[in-house]
């Protein structure tokens, strides 16, 4: 079986995802091969894949819009299974809404759309998670990509229940659509800031330039983030947003946070993501039962 992953990863939390889950399924036989959703980027041939999974970090609940488009670009299919990697900030319900469109999107397309694999990944925009918590998820990530990969390898899965209320939420919110490149033409660069490129080189919209030593922003910006979060200087200053900017990469071998060091912002939802993660066991001969409990609540 040979899997093409597709993501859209603006600071690299849903590449990483991915990534965890590629190489458990390889432990089932599964070859697999990686492509970056980004602004002109070649719309794959799909004829030499088995099955289709895409990647992309929540946004306002939403998919971001270039991981839509790309969607709607791939050739139509015969049924072929495609699944979701999502990545969120906090493990709210109310994110499962985000595949709402883009699962549409593909039925359309003629796929055979059978379930998403969700993980939560420390923010990269409203506050900085410690340390202690990212690595507290990249546990849980490991754990729920062991639970995940004989699902995948199996072509098993299942879509999350999302009534209509996460629904009104999500086209309510999806305002950040249009919004957004609106607000990234503001972005700009503080004095700090070293010339050094590397906001235009990790852009997947190609919305930065550099100008005389310092960058540009244009009008294609979806707000991953990615430019901010990855300055080495903390130039980056992205206007409205600017009280929301997290920056720097966070140390994933660190020790976890214990269950009384989990951020009380979502603490609940947080804590109980990270139980039913830990609950799992690789060997256990009921994991793919486990997986469709966690992906239906």
């Amino acid at each position: 079986m040979k899997v093409l992953i597709c993501a859209f990863s603006g600071t690299g939390n849903t590449r990483r995802a991915c990534g965890l889950l590629a190489r458990e399924a390889e432990k089932y036989g599964v070859e697999w091969e990686y492509r970056a959703i980004e602004k002109g980027a070649p719309v794959p041939e799909l004829s030499q894949y088995d099955a289709l999974v895409v990647g992309f970090p929540v946004h306002a609940f939403n998919a971001p819009k270039p991981v839509l488009k790309f969607l709607k670009k791939l050739q139509k299919s015969d049924k072929m299974p495609a699944y979701f990697v999502r990545t969120s900030g906090e493990p709210l319900k109310l994110n499962a809404a985000s595949v709402i469109t883009p699962a549409r999107i593909l039925r359309r397309r003629g796929f055979d759309v059978r379930g998403e694999f969700p993980f939560v990944m420390p923010y990269n925009i409203i506050f900085r998670h410690s340390d202690g918590m990212a690595a507290r998820m990249e546990r849980a990530a490991e754990l729920l990509s062991a639970r995940y990969a004989p699902m995948l390898a199996k072509g098993e899965g299942a879509l999350p229940r999302i009534n209509v209320f996460r629904r009104f939420v999500a086209f309510a919110l999806r305002i950040e659509h249009p919004a957004m490149p609106v607000l990234g033409k503001t972005f700009r660069a503080a004095k700090s800031c070293v010339g050094c490129g590397k906001c235009a080189a990790v852009c997947p919209q190609k919305n930065i330039v550099m100008k005389n030593g310092k960058p540009k922003f244009g009008g294609s910006c979806v707000g991953c983030m990615g430019c901010a979060f990855g300055c080495p200087a903390d130039a980056v200053r992205p206007s409205l947003l600017n009280g929301w900017r997290v920056n720097g990469a966070y140390a994933f071998g660190g020790e976890p946070a214990r269950d009384e060091e989990v951020c009380r912002y979502c603490n609940r939802a947080y804590l109980r993501y990270f139980h039913d993660a830990e609950a799992f066991s690789p060997e256990s001969a009921e994991n793919r039962e486990i997986g469709c409990a966690l992906l239906d609540k």
